[in-house]
């Protein structure tokens, strides 16, 4: 099985074609739907807010095989603002970080497309919103942003999982956008995803359960292997990704990065579950485009 990949639409409307490969796929790949022009704006304002980054502040290390971060303060409050997450292994013994600022960090999340100008203005983008509108999205809300390094040589694994165990909404509605900001290969860590499954039930939920954040089995079958596909796209590409959609990527061994942003909405008509992780501050409604 493959993949389709599309030339990405001027101004974002789908075409026929593009819906039905998303309806049978859950994802959606649009190459060259941002120049490396915008693509270099956006590492180049990461990179600023990296350097502005004082890691005596927080270190906190994001893993999705290790989950310390669920007792964390900083990862679980971090809806509403801008917040710098570690990669596994950068720290010594001692908590110093064990190589340049710039090479620890894992991503920056999850308000950038609120609270910073330059991927505020990027994330509403008039063809971003007409991607959310073809695909039947009544009333498109930004939820969660992150810019993700995927550094060379310690960029590190994410698992298979569904955005939808982790930003539930009734119905369900939530729809990932991941730009690639570089060249995104197998080497370097690309996404993995299994067309088709987005039509499977939630395998988890990742919400408070007594006040803990916790991951509640839903179902306890593995997701197959057999099937996976590498979504291996260059730089500038949209992928839209089901929220039901299994999805994962590798551990960055290589020498190049695989930067990326993402940015996750739901529709406005459903309800968003009280329980998920991702909280924000009563004075900082969800906006739309």
């Amino acid at each position: 099985m493959t993949v389709e990949h599309f030339q990405a639409p001027n101004d974002g409307a789908l075409s026929p074609k593009m819906l039905t490969a998303y309806a049978r796929d859950g994802v959606l790949v649009l190459e060259n739907m941002f120049s490396r022009q915008v693509c270099e704006a956006l590492m180049t304002r990461a990179g600023e807010l990296v350097d502005g980054f004082d890691p005596d502040v927080a270190r906190t290390v994001f893993s999705t095989t290790i989950r310390g971060q669920d007792r964390d303060d900083y990862f679980a409050t971090s809806g509403g603002t801008i917040r710098f997450f570690l990669e596994d292994g950068v720290l010594t013994p001692d908590g110093n970080l064990n190589r340049d600022k710039a090479k620890c960090i894992n991503k920056i999340g999850h308000a950038l497309h609120d609270l910073d100008p330059v991927f505020d203005g990027f994330s509403r983008l008039p063809k971003l919103a007409a991607v959310a509108q073809s695909i039947g999205c009544a009333q498109p809300l930004l939820l969660q942003s992150m810019y993700i390094f995927k550094q060379p040589g310690i960029g590190g694994e994410v698992i298979w999982h569904q955005d939808s165990a982790f930003l539930h909404t009734q119905p369900l509605s939530v729809v990932g956008f991941w730009v690639a900001l570089e060249d995104a290969t197998v080497a370097n860590g690309c996404l993995w995803a299994l067309p088709g499954q987005h039509l499977e039930p939630l395998r988890n939920r990742y919400r408070y359960i007594d006040g803990a954040l916790t991951t509640e089995q839903l179902d306890p079958e593995p997701w197959p292997d057999d099937g996976k596909i590498p979504l291996e796209v260059p730089q500038g590409t949209l992928v839209v990704l089901h929220g039901s959609l299994p999805h994962r990527s590798d551990s960055n061994f290589s020498d190049k990065s695989r930067h990326a942003y993402t940015l996750h909405l739901i529709d406005g008509a459903c309800v968003y579950s009280p329980d998920n992780w991702l909280q924000r501050p009563n004075d900082m409604p969800l906006s739309g485009f």
